[in-house]
This record gives C-alpha cells, sequence and structure tokens, in this order.
C-alpha cells in the first residue's frame, strides 16, 4: 500500500524526522495509540523489513543505503526490546542506554562494539566515508549484534507469555 502526500506534509514530516527513517517516524507516532503488545509487534515487522532491505541493498553493491537498512533493523530490534521492558526509546541516547544496560545484564561486553559499528554504518549514510573492507567488518558486527537482540527479544515474549 502506498500513501501520497502533498509536499508540504511530506517536507514537514521529514523534518520533524530529523535524522530518523521516516518510516520509523511515523511508526512511532503511531505507536503512541496502540497498546504495548501491538507496538512490539509493529517493530518487530519493521525490522523483518529493513534487515530484508538491507540485504538487498548490500546485494546490490549499495553500501550506504544498505547501512542505513541494517541501522534501522537494529533500531527497530532496540524498540521492541525497550517497549517489552518499559524502557525509554525515542531518542539516540535511549539507544546507547539500552544496549549498555543489556551488556551489564547478559555481560556481553561485545554489544558495545556491535552497536559502535552498527553506529558507524548510520554514520556512513551521511557521510559516505567507509570504504567496502570496513563497511564489511562493521557490517558483520551489525549482523552479531542483530542475532544477540533477537534472542533477547524471543526470550522476552516468552517470559511474558509464561
Amino acid at each position: 500500500m502506498s500513501i501520497s502526500l502533498s509536499p508540504m506534509l511530506s517536507s514537514l514530516i521529514k523534518r520533524l524526522a530529523r535524522d530518523k527513517d521516516v518510516e520509523l517516524f511515523i511508526a512511532e507516532l503511531l505507536s503512541q495509540r496502540l497498546d504495548p503488545k501491538t507496538r512490539v509487534k509493529l517493530y518487530l515487522n519493521l525490522f523483518n523489513k529493513y534487515l530484508a532491505e538491507a540485504e538487498e541493498l548490500y546485494n546490490k553493491g549499495d553500501l550506504v543505503q544498505a547501512g542505513e537498512k541494517y541501522w534501522g533493523a537494529i533500531v527497530s530490534l532496540l524498540n521492541a526490546i525497550a517497549e517489552l521492558r518499559g524502557w525509554p526509546h525515542y531518542s539516540h541516547r535511549d539507544y546507547l542506554e539500552i544496549v549498555e544496560n543489556l551488556v551489564e545484564e547478559i555481560k556481553e561486553r561485545n554489544l558495545t562494539i556491535y552497536f559502535a559499528s552498527a553506529e558507524r554504518l548510520h554514520a556512513n549514510f551521511y557521510h559516505n566515508f567507509l570504504k567496502k573492507i570496513s563497511f564489511e567488518v562493521h557490517r558483520e558486527n551489525a549482523l552479531k549484534l542483530i542475532e544477540k537482540l533477537k534472542d533477547i527479544v524471543s526470550r522476552e515474549i516468552r517470559t511474558s507469555r509464561s
């Protein structure tokens, strides 16, 4: 499904989203009117969408766009975790704090390195400074972070159902 917006509204949304992906920004606005369970589903759907897009763009060689989609996938998982735990997840600082909390909780210090790599992919979207070899290293770390975060989400969902 596609929605057409007037240029004025489109411009306003982009300005308000600042450095966030517009779709993620709109999802956050909508989530304010959704129950927590539906918000988690929304974030997990966004995760799957962004990861699939990231892999497709990566396979096409569009590293700048792929890196931003990996970032969107990671942020979507962090939003889901924060939603499940009642933590704030509205800013980059919130994402840093979520990762720091998870590092302490699961005693996985490498999460900080993996998240720093994801941030590099995100920064590369704006500045296009990564060469392919560096992109590969950061992508591998981002994928490791994704696996860890998926495990945490799965565990949280299983626990909440018990």
